[in-house]
């Protein structure tokens, strides 16, 4: 059986947390699955990323839960790999498909609600980087395309490490409005930051799953794993 192993930033600070939440995400993407045996590992974990592949035979290939195909995934991945030959998937974020995936759960959530997408504020909360202009690139690349699938009322985008920032791209939103976090993993991003730039903003709206986590995207995950 071929292996899969699903691989994050995780939280340097602190591994352990992130490492088991990730554990978690690729058990459920291992469920999801028929002829491929899912793992994890966070780069930020020591040896975890090594100790993984080293306990596998077979073929092997590595899916990168990042949104942008920046230099954690160019350079710091492939360097930890060293000479294992081990494939290097395209990472979640530039996935072509991202954004119909997305737009079949938003529309899932807009009907679960009784909005319609026109009367509907939507705010992709994103990490983005004061370094490069990657990420951003790719958030807006998302948003722009989404924007074509899906009209609503306004499509807003703001970051965490740039400007405009998140509180900035919420304000003023109505009390129908979605924030999509367009994040590779429910971490600490996700769990304070994104909540406390909505709280400033008096974001009075929904909040959806990171977007690894919606069930379209699980399953698409799934689906790309067991084609490898």
């Amino acid at each position: 059986m071929p292996h899969a192993v699903i691989v994050a930033h995780g939280q340097p600070s602190n591994p352990a947390p992130a490492e088991a939440a990730l554990a978690r995400f690729a058990r459920q993407i291992d469920s999801l699955c028929h002829r491929v045996s899912v793992h994890s590992a966070t780069l930020a974990a020591p040896d975890a990323l090594e100790t993984c592949l080293d306990e596998l035979h077979g073929d092997i290939a590595i899916y990168p839960l990042f949104m942008a195909k920046g230099w954690f995934v160019t350079k710091a991945l492939p360097k930890r790999l060293g000479s294992r030959s081990v494939r290097i998937l395209d990472p979640l974020g530039i996935d072509p498909q991202l954004p119909f995936l997305v737009k079949s759960a938003l529309h899932q959530k807009l009907e679960n609600l009784g909005w319609s997408a026109p009367d509907t504020d939507l705010v992709i909360a994103a990490h983005g980087s004061g370094r490069s202009n990657n990420p951003a690139t790719v958030a807006h690349g998302f948003a722009d395309t989404l924007g074509q699938l899906v009209t609503f009322k306004s499509t807003r985008t703001g970051f965490v490490e740039q400007s405009p920032s998140i509180a900035e791209s919420a304000s003023g939103c109505g009390e129908k409005a979605l924030c999509l976090p367009f994040f590779a993993c429910t971490g600490g991003h996700v769990l304070e930051d994104v909540p406390q730039e909505l709280a400033r903003a008096n974001f009075a709206g929904q909040v959806m799953p990171v977007i690894s986590e919606l069930p379209q995207v699980e399953q698409h995950i799934a689906a790309i794993l067991d084609a490898i």
